[in-house]
């Protein structure tokens, strides 16, 4: 392959120098092979870069390092080189080889102790010389088979596809610009960027660090984070030793650094941990291990009846075997093992619908949690606001005022000093040109076509910078130490000094007001720093209050030469506007009865002009502060948090303590966050749901979902989603246990009562077949109904077979049963049964069947509202069944199969208009609910 690639490289040089048109003259041959031997040289070179182990790499220099990963640590790697290493190395990721083949898969379905049975059945008919029936029997095992086979695979490949969706990302280096890359591009020798918040991409050899803590629990166990250095180690211990090193999947909790790639995919540390972690088996969801007692139940009641039937029988002196085969077929038929297959393919099904919808799920249980969420905790940052941040009001620490124009990242837009509106540019104004050179210094944002690489409050600031033509005075500063932002210090500072000038150093900090102010013993007054008095203290206070109040996120600048003695530079106001939706997906949710709670760490001004624009609580605000949440008795907090819907100034553990209030008080909570203060909040709760966009990948990791677009309004959809999921298996269930119990019913009152079986072994094992299999299985795909989200939220108790789904479920069973024991006595001649007998029974079983299916589409709504064609799976499905049915009854070679023989037209429209009995009295049912229901329902929504 690689001297394939090889070959091809040089054949596209050769191409493109004898295409090129503009040539000097007297390029001769020998400078031609010249340059092909260099090249040939330089292809040799990357072919050689191995992988370095940890243990080794932790001892290299600097120099040293870039020499065996033949690397510019300046620039990073060229595209070539990337291309030559990915050749021999491969992509960075895991292949999931599935060593188990299909074949294996198909052969294992017959470790079912039912298939099983029905071989015995088989194997005594051929025993017996009943060639026709084990024939029969062995195809009828065959086609059960080959549907459970399919179904459990089609599972499989959609979970396959779930693991695709969430492709990780990181900040490399190449060809000297800092590029955002996905995780799997990276090859060895590549240099990445680290910060807060990020997961490790591949192993790093760290070559300068920042005050870097690094999350390492995942290999060593250890809570706390490790301390990280870029210096040399004399001495290799085990992993957990390597302090300049960071292996891949470790989060970074503080500072910043940069690395060289050391190892990637199968080579890296995290290789054998994936290895691990395949072997383990993914846990049952709680609807799936319900399922599965519902099913065990079931087993249990249906032996103890094919027992009964079986023992009747062989007393009333029928044939032993003819009883058997009956007894194991009616088992295949009775029993639903087809429950747990169709609750995995329903959940996977309805993943893949959220993810059409920008909704990732990372795991399936939080599809059916879904539907019983009622508190949605929504961090309003990038969340329930939108993401592009922007500067729009300045006030200096002189009194000055300013008005910004302009929306986004793209720098287009003006600053008119008030109130005068006299445009300002660079430092014409001494305090606004030292308050936007401040926010631009003390920043870590890159702004790259029109959109933001890093923390949007910072991008806000350099945009601003743009505005006024001072971006680059970032650049005439170097950087020499920087305090990084904090969600406990809310406030962050560098140490920089002047380029080329001998001048002492100087801080810049920024951060909220009431913790900037504490390090702010001077004011500026138009460049010169005078004393800061108690009175220009109340100024700035309540400047701050007033900004804040009109909905803007206020930041305090200040500089000076040591912390502790630094000049006041003045306010920025930063609006953050709601996104487009939130509103309404406020309003539907409310009515839906999910109540939406705001958890900020902004001031309460800001947050309430932000709750009282998104129609928060319909406008019935109540604010806590976080210090006020700690002043509260453990025994107060669950009866006081379920009442305050905005909760403002809060750290991460005002996060945590409000969602297990919220957990203690009975509520099913869903988080949404995108900030490495959000994180331990989104583990925590029922549903943690992490921003696929402005979100850290240490939210993206804590987090069960994720909004690709970061679009709260998504939410809704995914809630809508989940309600709908949970009454599917429910039509599901009903569909499938009425069935059961009529087929079961119907052989056990023809033993009793001492007459012939109306169904044979075979007919019992189609009718199986159309239970498990087609059309079963597309009520699980039903679309979601439209008010499903207005329905309130499920109870986490609320079971499966509701007193209301049993009654359902007998009436549907009484009326088949009672049509098809019709149809039996009406075509039951005295001479005894015949094979029309059997064929009108059979038929007429499968048509109430199809009916039934048909009805139990929706719990509560008419199929002429649902619509005939909403469902197309359901309706080939269905079409599918009724043609094999005919052609069960048709076709010469399955007539001997099945003991069938040929009906007249007069016939089936006489089953079809009895079978529709059981389609016609539900939907009546339903009305009947509906009008019933009503005024209750009436009276229950002005309550």
């Amino acid at each position: 392959m690689v001297e394939g690639g090889f070959t091809k490289l040089l054949q596209k040089r050769s191409l493109f120098r004898f295409v090129q048109k503009y040539q000097p003259l007297g390029r001769g041959e020998q400078e031609e092979e010249a340059h092909e031997e260099c090249e040939l040289k330089i292809i040799e070179q990357e072919q050689e870069v191995t992988v370095l182990p940890p243990k080794d790499a932790c001892k290299c220099h600097k120099e040293d390092l870039a020499k065996a990963l033949n690397v510019d640590l300046q620039t990073g790697l060229s595209e070539f080189s990337v291309l030559q290493r990915r050749l021999k190395h491969g992509w960075n990721e895991f292949s999931v080889e599935n060593t188990e083949p299909i074949w294996k898969k198909y052969l294992d379905q017959f470790k079912n102790p039912l298939i099983l049975l029905l071989l015995a059945s088989a194997l005594v008919s051929v025993i017996t010389k009943e060639y026709e029936d084990a024939a029969s029997i062995t195809m009828a095992v065959l086609i059960v088979v080959t549907v459970a086979f399919i179904q459990e695979y089609r599972s499989e490949k959609s979970l396959e596809e779930l693991n695709k969706l969430v492709p990780p990302e990181c900040n490399c280096l190449r060809e000297g610009k800092l590029q955002h890359l996905l995780a799997r591009e990276l090859v060895p020798g590549d240099i990445i960027h680290l910060s807060v918040g990020d997961r490790v991409p591949a192993d790093l050899r760290l070559i300068e660090v920042t005050d870097l803590l690094v999350d390492e629990s995942s290999f060593t166990g250890e809570a706390e984070p490790c301390n990280k250095t870029d210096s040399v180690l004399l001495e290799a211990g085990d992993i957990t030793t390597l302090s300049n090193v960071v292996f891949m999947g470790t989060l970074v909790r503080y500072g910043k650094g940069k690395g060289v790639v050391i190892g990637t995919g199968e080579n890296s540390q995290f290789g054998e941990v994936f290895k691990m972690m395949q072997a383990e088996e993914t846990p049952k969801t709680p609807l799936q291990k319900s399922m599965d007692r519902l099913g065990k139940q079931l087993t249990l009641f249906s032996f103890g009846i094919i027992g009964l039937i079986m023992l009747i029988g062989w007393l009333q002196g029928k044939h032993l075997l003819s009883m058997f085969t009956i007894g194991v077929s009616l088992a295949v038929a009775a029993i639903p093992e087809g429950l747990p297959i169709v609750v995995t393919v329903t959940l996977v099904l309805g993943v893949l619908r959220m993810a059409k919808k920008k909704v990732i799920v990372k795991k399936l249980p939080i599809v059916e949690t879904l539907g019983c969420c009622n508190v949605i905790c929504s961090d309003k940052t990038g969340t329930l606001t939108a993401n592009e941040m922007t500067v729009t009001r300045l006030v200096t620490s002189d009194g000055f005022q300013a008005e910004v124009s302009g929306v986004g990242y793209n720098g287009e837009g003006n600053i008119y000093l008030l109130p005068s509106k006299e445009i300002l540019k660079e430092f014409s104004n001494i305090s606004v040109g030292k308050l936007v050179e401040a926010g631009c210094v003390v920043n870590n944002a890159i702004i790259r076509k029109n959109s933001v690489m890093g923390q949007p409050t910072e991008g806000a600031l350099i945009a601003l910078a743009m505005k006024m033509e001072l971006a680059g005075i970032k650049d005439t500063y170097v950087r020499k130490k920087e305090i990084p932002f904090s969600s406990e210090q809310k406030w962050m500072a560098v140490k920089c000094t002047l380029k080329n000038q001998d001048q002492e150093d100087i801080y810049f900090m920024k951060g909220a007001f009431e913790e900037v102010i504490r390090y702010c013993t001077l004011y500026n007054s138009s460049g010169i720093s005078l004393s800061l008095t108690p009175q220009q203290k109340a100024f700035y206070q309540q400047e701050e209050k007033r900004m804040g109040s009109s909905g803007l996120r206020v930041l305090a600048l200040a500089s000076g030469p040591e912390l502790g003695k630094l000049t006041f530079l003045g306010l920025v106001g930063i609006i953050d506007p709601p996104r487009a939706g939130v509103r309404e997906a406020v309003r539907v949710l409310f009515e839906s009865g999910v109540s939406v709670k705001m958890v900020t760490g902004d001031a309460l001004e800001t947050a309430v002009a932000i709750g009282q624009n998104i129609g928060l609580c319909n406008g019935k605000l109540k604010a806590m502060s976080g210090e006020e949440l700690d002043q509260l008795a453990e025994s107060e907090l669950p009866s006081t948090v379920k009442n305050v819907s905005i909760f403002f100034r809060t750290s991460p553990k005002h996060k945590l303590k409000i969602i297990k209030a919220l957990q203690r008080a009975g509520a099913v909570v869903a988080m949404t966050g995108d900030g490495v203060n959000d994180a331990v909040a989104l583990k925590s709760a029922d549903i943690g749901i992490a921003m696929g966009q402005a979100g850290t990948d240490v939210s993206k990791e804590a987090a069960n979902m994720i909004l690709v677009d970061d679009d709260f309004s998504t939410v809704m959809n995914a809630i809508e989603e989940g309600k709908g999921i949970f009454y599917n298996i429910k039509n599901f269930v009903r569909f499938q246990l009425s069935t059961s119990i009529s087929a079961l019913s119907l052989i056990t009152l023809s033993t009793v009562l001492n007459l012939p079986n109306p169904l044979n072994a075979m007919q019992i094992l189609w009718i199986n077949i159309i239970m498990d299999g087609p059309p079963a299985q597309s009520l699980g795909v039903e679309p979601v109904d439209r008010d499903t989200i207005k329905q309130p939220p499920r109870c986490l108790t609320d079971t499966i077979l509701s007193k209301s789904l049993i009654l359902k479920i007998c009436m549907s069973a009484i009326i088949i049963i009672s049509g098809t024991l019709f149809v039996f006595w009406k075509e039951n001649p005295k001479s005894g049964i015949t094979p029309r007998t059997t064929t009108m029974t059979f038929t007429c079983f499968v048509f109430f069947d199809l009916f039934n299916a048909l009805t139990c589409r929706s719990q509560t709504k008419l199929i002429f509202e649902i619509g005939f064609f909403r469902n197309r799976m359901f309706l080939y499905s269905v079409l599918g069944s009724f043609l094999g049915q005919l052609a069960v009854i048709y076709i010469p070679p399955l007539q001997k199969i099945f003991q069938t023989e040929n009906l007249g037209v007069l016939d089936l429209l006489f089953l079809t208009g009895l079978a529709c009995s059981v389609f016609i009295v539900s939907e009546f049912v339903k009305l009947c609910e509906r009008r019933c229901c009503q005024p209750a329902h009436t009276k229950g929504s002005h309550n």
